[in-house]
This record gives C-alpha cells, sequence and structure tokens, in this order.
C-alpha cells in the first residue's frame, strides 16, 4: 500500500479544484507548516501554481511566447475570485464600472476594486501588473 506525499495530494487537490485561485490555507490538513512550503516551493517550480501574493497562489500554464508558467486566466478575476475567498466583498473600481456599463469608452488601464468601506492592504500581483484598491473610508461622516 502506497501513501502519496504530501505534494502528489497538493497537485490533486489543485486539479479537482473548480476555480483558479488556491489558498496556502487550503493545504493545512495535508502536512506540517515547512512540508507545505517545500511542496508550494517544488510546485511553483515546475510551473503547476505560480505566486499572486502572500499565501495566494493560481493554478498555472506554459505561456506561448516564452514557456515560463503563467496564470490561465487574467488578473482580474484572479483578484476577485482570490479576495472573495479571502472575505472581502469587492465591487469593479469606478473607471471599470463606467466602461461596463458604456458611460465611457476609454478602456480602464489599470485593475481596480472597490472595497467599499474596509481599507485593504493586500497585494496581488503578476508579473508587473498589480491590483490596486479604492474604497469609501474617506466619505464616511
Amino acid at each position: 500500500m502506497s501513501r502519496l506525499s504530501v505534494k502528489d495530494r497538493m497537485v490533486r487537490s489543485i486539479a479537482l479544484r473548480k476555480g483558479e485561485v488556491v489558498l496556502r490555507a487550503d493545504f493545512e490538513a495535508m502536512g506540517s507548516p515547512s512540508q507545505i512550503s517545500r511542496a508550494i516551493k517544488e510546485l511553483i517550480e515546475a510551473g503547476k501554481i505560480v505566486r499572486l501574493g502572500y499565501g495566494v497562489y493560481a493554478k498555472a500554464r506554459p505561456s506561448t511566447l516564452s514557456g515560463k508558467p503563467v496564470p490561465r486566466v487574467s488578473l482580474e478575476e484572479l483578484a476577485q475570485e482570490a479576495l472573495e475567498k479571502l472575505g472581502v466583498p469587492v465591487q469593479l473600481g469606478r473607471a471599470q464600472a463606467d466602461y461596463a456599463e458604456g458611460k465611457t469608452t476609454q478602456i480602464p488601464v489599470r485593475t481596480t476594486f472597490n472595497t467599499g468601506q474596509r481599507r485593504i492592504s493586500r497585494k496581488i500581483t503578476v508579473g508587473i501588473s498589480t491590483v490596486r484598491y479604492e474604497n469609501h473610508y474617506s466619505a464616511r461622516a
């Protein structure tokens, strides 16, 4: 009877997930923190996942241009899914919402999310693109 290693269990768990985002907390029951860290490092080196931020990873595929691992979906989709998994309610940023509603024809350059009354400092990055946050914190009366 052969038992699967922590890495093998993590690979299977990632493959069976419906979403694209995987949190480090999803693997807590699979082994000790050092085992999980080692397995995550190996999965990143193998190109199975890419790091988005502290404890946040995304499923990866090889780039058609460079062959290096890249996320399978856009930063906007990844950030929204990651923040939902972390329990942060988000909406599209002002510029993106205006474009989606047809109020403007200017395509937003940056990925921005509105976090409502919440302040957030979590950094979510893919390559050189980083998610920005806007909130109504200063508008509170």
